[in-house]
């Protein structure tokens, strides 16, 4: 079993940062690529950033520039900076992770999602 625990997500106002963490914990031989992802209400989840296990990101058009993602891979974690938040980036932002576990399964695990609010 392996399990994405996230956190950091909070209400914030616009222009403002805030700081998401993603940790993987159980039986974990190696984490290929993570990624965030955000759900808006009625829309469907879009990736917003994935970084691979050398540390090569990608971004959406919408958060370049301003978001930036990060990874330790001896804590099995991923972080998400985002910065000059707009009302637009509320959501709930989810973590995504491709596992290669102890038995040499290949997983792909997601977290159970954190609420990013931006007030304007």
């Amino acid at each position: 079993q392996v399990q994405l625990v996230e956190s950091g997500g909070g209400l914030v106002q616009a222009g403002g940062s805030l700081r998401l963490s993603c940790a993987a914990s159980g039986s974990i031989f190696s984490i290929n690529d993570m990624g965030w992802y955000q759900q808006a209400p009625g829309n469907q989840r879009e990736l917003v950033a994935s970084i691979t296990r050398g540390g090569s990101a990608k971004y959406a058009d919408s958060v370049k520039g301003r978001f930036s993602i990060s990874r330790d891979n001896a804590k099995n974690t991923v972080y998400l900076q985002m910065n000059s938040l707009k009302p637009e980036d509320t959501a709930v932002y989810s973590c995504n992770a491709k596992v290669v576990t102890t038995s040499r399964a290949l997983l792909s695990v997601w977290g159970q999602g954190t609420l990013v609010t931006v007030s304007s």
